[in-house]
C-alpha cells in the first residue's frame, strides 16, 4: 500500500506529493494546513477548528474521549491497511501534544508499523528491535534516546559520537546532540524502542 498522510494543527511547509494508494486525513485543526491538497477523511472533535467542515467526508468524534484526534486519524489508517505513516505539524507547538504524537510514534511501532513526525525544521521517528538509515550529506542535530525503561544493543554509525552495542536508559540523555558528519549513518537498536530526533526532513532517509 501507500502511505497514510495525516495532516497536524501546527503549521509546516511540508508538501504532500499524493501517490496512487496514498491516502490523507486531515486532524481537526489540520484541515487548514492542507495546502491545496484534498483530504480522504477529516476527522476530529472539532474543537481547534472551531466549526465542522462541510461538503467533506467527515467523521466527527466527542471531545470527552481518551484518544487524541492524530491517535484516531492513526488507528483509522491501521484498520484501511496502512503500515507508514507520515504525520506532519505534528512537533512544535503545544509541547503536551508533541510527547502524546511521540507516544503515538510507538504505538505504530509496536504494531511492526512506520512512524514520522514532521516539524518545521526537524523530523522524529521511533523504531523497535530494527534501525533507520541517514543517506551521505545528511547535516545537522541528531539525537536518540529511550523509549521505555531501556534500550539495549544501540549502535550509532557514521556520526560524530559513534556507539557500539551500548544501552540507552530513560533516565540518562546519553544520546542528545549528535551530529552527521557528511558519511552515511545508520542508527540500530537490538532490543526495545528509540526515539530518534533530526535536523532536516524526510529526504535524508534511505528506505530499507
Amino acid at each position: 500500500m501507500g502511505i497514510c498522510y495525516i495532516v497536524g494543527a501546527v503549521k509546516t511547509e511540508y508538501k504532500i506529493c499524493k501517490k496512487s494508494g496514498d491516502y490523507i486525513i486531515a486532524a481537526d485543526k489540520g484541515y487548514t494546513n492542507l495546502g491545496g491538497v484534498k483530504a480522504d477523511l477529516v476527522l476530529g472533535d472539532f474543537d481547534s477548528l472551531g466549526y465542522v467542515p462541510e461538503g467533506e467526508n467527515v467523521l466527527r468524534f466527542p471531545e470527552y474521549k481518551d484518544d487524541t484526534d492524530t491517535m484516531l486519524a492513526v488507528k483509522t489508517g491501521l484498520g484501511k491497511g496502512y503500515n507508514t505513516f507520515i504525520i506532519t505539524g505534528g512537533m512544535g507547538g503545544r509541547l503536551d501534544h508533541t510527547i502524546a504524537n511521540i507516544q503515538t510514534l510507538a504505538y505504530l511501532a509496536t504494531r511492526g508499523a512506520k512512524g514520522y513526525l514532521i516539524g518545521d525544521r526537524e523530523c522524529a521517528a521511533v523504531i523497535k528491535n530494527g534501525s533507520l538509515s541517514f543517506a551521505a550529506g545528511a547535516e545537522g542535530n541528531i539525537s536518540v534516546f529511550a523509549v521505555g525503561t531501556e534500550a539495549r544493543g544501540i549502535t550509532l554509525e557514521g556520526l560524530k559520537y559513534p556507539l557500539d552495542n551500548a544501552i540507552l536508559t530513560c533516565d540518562f540523555p546519553l544520546g542528545v546532540s549528535n551530529s552527521f558528519t557528511g558519511l552515511p549513518s545508520k542508527v540500530t537498536v537490538g532490543e526495545g524502542m528509540t526515539l530518534i530526533i533530526w535536523s532536516g526532513g524526510l529526504d535524508i532517509l534511505i528506505t530499507e
